[in-house]
């Protein structure tokens, strides 16, 4: 079973990321989405939004799927489809 409280904003795990291994990421959840790959942006924009809508991940949330997930993960090509099985997941474990 999927430990949730590893699970960041876009749906990924930062445990096991080498970025956060070696020290160089301390990890969204940790960092509250102001990483280093993020801070020129102004921090993670999914992290951002999940904050604004009181949910863990976007999965979550009650405009799931939004017209902006695509653009907002464009680095997960199924990210509907990925968000909606942890969403399912999550539900089945009652957490």
């Amino acid at each position: 079973m999927r430990d949730f409280t590893t699970v960041t904003a876009c749906g990924e795990c930062c445990t096991c990321c080498p970025k956060k291994l070696d020290g160089r990421c301390p990890g969204c959840i940790e960092a509250d989405g102001m990483v280093p790959e993020w801070a020129e942006s102004g921090g993670c924009k999914v992290h951002a939004c999940c904050k604004r809508h009181n949910v863990q991940f976007c999965g979550l949330c009650s405009e799931f799927p939004c017209a902006g997930i695509t653009e907002l993960i464009h680095w997960k090509e199924n990210v509907v489809e990925q968000m909606t099985a942890l969403r399912d997941e999550y539900y089945a474990g009652d957490n």
